[in-house]
C-alpha cells in the first residue's frame, strides 16, 4: 500500500480528519486552519510559553509514515515530541529536532509507527528557538496509510 497525504484538502483523506486542535493561537489571522490549508502565505502562531502542541484526530486509524513541517525561522519548535493516544494519556512515538530554518523539514516516523494505526497524533513542542516560546508553522503535512478505508 502506498503512502498518501493524511491532511491534504485535495485527497479523500480530508474526510478522515475529524479534529485539529492547538494549545494556543496568537490571534485569528494566524489560526490553526492555516496549518493544513495548502497556502504557503498563511501560518499558525502560538502564544508565548511552552509547551505548545498541535493535535490531529482521525475518523479511522492511520499509520503515520512521514511528517513535513515548515516553520518561520526564529520561531521553530526545536524539540518536538510526537505522541499517540493510549488508555492512560499520550505515549511518546518519537522525538524530532527541527532546525531553526524557513525551509520544509521532513521526519520519518516509519520505524516507530505501529502497523495497527492510531486515531490521533499530537506534536508537542517542548523547546523553541524563540526566547518567549512562540511557535510559527506555515505548513504541516503528514504522509501515511489509512487503515479500514
Amino acid at each position: 500500500m502506498s503512502s498518501i497525504s493524511l491532511l491534504s484538502p485535495d485527497t479523500p483523506i480530508k474526510y478522515n480528519l475529524t479534529g485539529l486542535r492547538v494549545s494556543s493561537t496568537l490571534d485569528k489571522s494566524v489560526g490553526k486552519k492555516h496549518l493544513i490549508d495548502g497556502n504557503p502565505e498563511t501560518c499558525w502562531t502560538s502564544q508565548q510559553g511552552l509547551p505548545q502542541y498541535i493535535q490531529i484526530s482521525f475518523q479511522t486509524p492511520v499509520v503515520p509514515e512521514t511528517m513535513q513541517l515548515t516553520f518561520q525561522g526564529g520561531f521553530v519548535g526545536t524539540r518536538c515530541a510526537v505522541k499517540v493516544p493510549s488508555p492512560t494519556g499520550w505515549n511518546l512515538l518519537a522525538h524530532v529536532f527541527p532546525e531553526d530554518i524557513n525551509r520544509r523539514q521532513e521526519f520519518s516516523l516509519q520505524q516507530q509507527a505501529s502497523s495497527a494505526g492510531v486515531n490521533a497524533l499530537r506534536l508537542e513542542f517542548e523547546e523553541s528557538s524563540d526566547f518567549f516560546g512562540r511557535i510559527t508553522v506555515y505548513e504541516l503535512k503528514l504522509l501515511g496509510t489509512i487503515l479500514n478505508g
